[in-house]
């Protein structure tokens, strides 16, 4: 690890007080959560459809029971625990350093670790809601239920609070997330290879004075940074005092 670095970004984070970090699955891999495009991520792995089509909006429609035994076997992880990652984003909220995170991890793992202001781009898998009457149900009721989870009041289809392919973000949680960027005096980009987009797009609202990229590989980014970590992120940011 570059102690070099390290001290780079303590630096920034010491001078910084409104900093935003804007996180993706490389966040959650230490956590034990596959990455979605990395070499051995899900779209690597061999199904009878590709992943990218068992996680849209068209497939949960017409074939709604793969759906959710692709879902729950392959996207939601009840063990996974928080990484130094998470735990020291929260610290630096509590600290009044850091403002916002916007994830688009749909793992929960930030409020996890107290995260408090949270701006979840692609939803959660902890939040359910029936189709027909919006009753809410946890993430266990989902997990438990036999195949598709039906609602125990009206007998609806329960649907993740998840942003599948073909659908749209949510335009408060956008606009949430937006307004946070664009007052941040330091953004961080972490564990995103910045490919999916409308979420990577707002980055360009960043008119702060630090950008550091803590990501394995390189990414869009990486020359209008003032810092490229490619260390695991868990261990870069344990190692930053508040």
């Amino acid at each position: 690890m570059d102690n070099e670095k390290i001290e780079k970004l303590q630096q920034m984070i010491d001078e910084s007080s409104n900093i935003v970090f804007f996180g993706g699955a490389g966040v959650s891999t230490e956590s034990n959560i596959p990455d979605f495009r990395s070499t051995d991520g899900l779209y690597h792995q061999t199904y009878k459809y590709p992943p990218e089509v068992m996680v849209s909006h068209t497939f949960y429609t017409q074939h709604t029971e793969e759906f959710y035994d692709f879902y729950k076997n392959k996207m939601i992880f009840l063990d996974a625990k928080p990484n130094k990652a998470h735990l020291k984003l929260a610290e630096l909220e509590q600290a009044g350093k850091l403002s916002a995170i916007v994830t688009q991890n749909i793992d929960g793992l930030h409020q996890a670790a107290r995260s408090k202001n949270v701006f979840e781009l692609h939803g959660s898998v902890h939040r359910n809601y029936c189709q027909k009457c919006g009753k809410f149900f946890d993430v266990n009721y989902v997990v438990n239920a036999d195949g598709v989870p039906y609602c125990d009041e009206c007998g609806g289809i329960i649907k993740p609070d998840v942003v599948l392919y073909e659908e749209g973000l949510d335009s408060q949680t956008i606009n949430g997330a937006v307004n946070a960027i664009r007052q941040a005096d330091m953004l961080i980009i972490g564990g995103t290879s910045l490919v999916v987009y409308p979420a990577a797009g707002m980055i360009d609202y960043f008119r702060g004075k630090y950008l550091a990229v803590l990501n394995r590989d390189a990414t869009s980014r990486d020359k209008q940074a003032d810092l490229c970590i490619t260390d695991p992120i868990g261990e870069v940011l344990g190692r930053i005092r508040v």
